[in-house]
């Protein structure tokens, strides 16, 4: 006869359920035989603790143990303490009635152990699948996920690219990068880890990207921000200066009067918010004198007496 269900999971009959689901994760995780490959013993303890938790696993199983209507093998109690049920002989023992414990539980129980396995090994199940303890269950145990860095270009981050890339364990993979990736996302490749030991399903992939800093762009969440250079002559009578964004050159109309320092906003061109949209672009102009001066320019500029009323009025303000 099989030992007493709280015994065996090292709870009281007082523990509550989350109790009993934690002592039985810790004792299925520690005792699994994928973990514990050729340990006949480990199996046999994993075997005794799944049992167990066969019983207090399952709330109406638990209630009926407690009462004593079933025994610590799962069988049925009949009056005087004879069992009953198919099978039962003339010595009061039952044959037909034992419960298989190790795939064909039936209730609560059931799925609780799939959960728990599930949760364990990171692993889904089928329905109806049993307790993963070796054979059948343990083509349902996970290989050991595999960590990668990746690192893109900016504008392959904001539009999306593929990528081929060597993992540690020397298999090849293409990558896609899906537009609007961030500094610091992490992409998972689902089956695409190691195989466990004996077969089994394969872990994850999953891959850190690092983007690269771009020149001219810079990133705040889907808005873009740069820095355009702008002539004096177009700042001061408003003009056409081509920009740059991630998706190509635009054709951007400067105001008139436009200061040093300006932002003028682009909707729509920044990168994808991942909820088919797309952020702003931000351009802040930078008005830039000719190069190695302009005579034409310096001529004007001293004869221009708007400097001195600028700076008179600025202190008067102040």
């Amino acid at each position: 006869m099989a030992r007493n269900p709280y015994i065996v999971l090292g709870v009281s009959p007082a523990a509550s359920d989350s109790d009993i689901r934690a002592a039985f994760r810790k004792l299925a995780k520690q005792h699994h035989p994928d973990r514990n490959p050729g340990d006949k013993k480990a199996e046999e303890k994993f075997k005794e603790v799944s049992a167990a938790f066969d019983i207090l696993g399952d709330p109406e199983r638990r209630k009926k143990f407690d009462r004593g209507e079933i025994d610590e093998d799962g069988r049925e109690r009949g009056p005087f303490g004879r069992y009953s049920g198919p099978g039962a002989g003339a010595g009061g023992t039952s044959g037909g009635a034992y419960r298989n414990t190790y795939g064909n539980a039936s209730g609560a129980s059931f799925d609780d152990l799939g959960d728990i396995f599930a949760d364990l090994f990171g692993a889904g199940r089928r329905p109806g699948a049993g307790p993963n303890f070796g054979g059948e269950g343990a083509r349902m145990a996970r290989g050991r996920d595999l960590r990668y860095r990746l690192e893109i270009e900016f504008l392959d981050a904001a539009n999306g690219a593929t990528k081929r890339v060597t993992m540690p364990d020397g298999k090849t993979l293409d990558i896609t990068v899906p537009a609007g990736l961030e500094d610091g996302q992490t992409l998972r490749l689902k089956g695409q880890g190691e195989r466990p030991p004996g077969g089994g399903l394969p872990g994850d992939v999953y891959v850190e990207v690092k983007v690269k800093p771009h020149e001219t762009f810079t990133r705040d969440g889907a808005d873009i921000h740069i820095e355009a250079p702008v002539g004096l002559k177009d700042a001061v009578l408003g003009g056409k200066i081509t920009v740059p964004t991630v998706s190509g050159d635009v054709s951007v109309s400067v105001p008139k009067n436009s200061s040093s320092g300006a932002v003028l906003r682009l909707k729509g061109r920044g990168a994808p918010d991942g909820k088919g949209g797309r952020g702003d672009q931000y351009v802040k102009l930078k008005i830039v004198l000719p190069e190695g001066g302009d005579a034409e320019l310096e001529a004007f500029v001293k004869g221009w007496s708007g400097g001195a009323k600028t700076a008179r009025k600025s202190k008067a303000e102040a």
